[in-house]
């Protein structure tokens, strides 16, 4: 119980800080919608008045002065100064068809930038907190088959997460999603394992453990859709190992491995070609 509570209150403060940051976020990102509104607002009401100007020119004009011209209505005495030069300023951005262009392009690039922005975000406060509570809502609904459950969540870092895609996709590449997710099991069984290193990366790469980090596939493999999602279901709980903590192939291990497996472990499961063992 005291450790089912000691979680609890990890994820509401957890919650109550991303809370934070997201509205912190939601807030710039409403300034800039309310800034980008203001300024298409703005130049609408100014290309609303320079076409009302054009339909009102008939009984409008200008009289020289001593040094200013003076736009006012047939019969009715002066009551402002207006620079020609600025009004034709405004009336090239506000009411012509270039200019109202130029603003509309403002407009959607700042809109799309602030989209980006914000599927940037909501995508990193995910992966905050898989990384911070190692729980995902995807569960076993990928699988036909009822997956046990893993025991207790393992926290890990971005280098811990790279590390584990790139030596599932190097060992079970070929295997179908539950092949890649047993390989994946078999690790996080490890971490949690006192016979092993704590943390994923230590685990990866203890000497002579695994073939990929021996040859150096572990650099070169590209890692695929498919790989990702099944470690990220591994990391959530997913988990059809039965504890095992090693696993060979048979068929590409040199038989001095394969007697060490056979007489040493204990055998577990069969799947994809490779042999689980514990």
């Amino acid at each position: 119980m005291p450790d089912i509570y000691s979680f609890l209150q990890t994820v509401r403060r957890l919650c109550r800080s991303l809370a934070r940051g997201a509205a912190e976020r939601m807030c710039r990102a409403a300034g800039a919608v309310i800034t980008v509104v203001s300024v298409a607002a703005v130049a609408f009401l100014f290309w609303a008045g320079y076409a009302g100007a054009e339909r009102d020119a008939a009984p409008a004009f200008y009289e020289e002065g001593a040094g200013d011209r003076t736009l006012r209505p047939a019969g009715e005495p002066a009551a402002f100064n207006v620079d020609p030069v600025s009004r034709l300023e405004v009336s090239f951005i506000a009411g012509s068809e270039q200019g109202r262009r130029f603003v509309g392009g403002l407009w959607e690039r700042r809109i799309q930038d602030e989209l980006a922005r914000s599927d940037l975000e909501v995508e990193t406060l995910t992966r905050e907190i898989l990384m911070h509570t190692g729980q995902d809502a995807q569960g076993a609904k990928h699988s036909g088959q009822k997956p046990g459950q893993a025991g207790k969540a393992i926290r890990y870092t971005a280098r811990d997460y790279e590390v584990l895609l790139k030596i599932v996709q190097a060992e079970a590449g070929i295997c179908d999603e539950k092949g890649k997710i047993m390989v994946a099991n078999v690790i996080l069984n490890r971490v949690r394992s006192s016979e092993f290193p704590d943390n994923i990366t230590e685990v990866v790469y203890e000497k002579s453990q695994f073939s990929p980090v021996s040859d150096g596939r572990i650099n070169t493999c590209e890692i695929t859709r498919e790989t990702i999602e099944c470690v990220d279901r591994a990391l959530a709980g997913e988990d059809y190992s039965e504890g095992a903590l090693y696993f060979m192939n048979r068929r590409g291990s040199a038989s001095s491995n394969i007697e060490w497996f056979d007489r040493r472990l204990t055998f577990v499961k069969e799947h994809g070609g490779h042999e689980f063992f514990k």
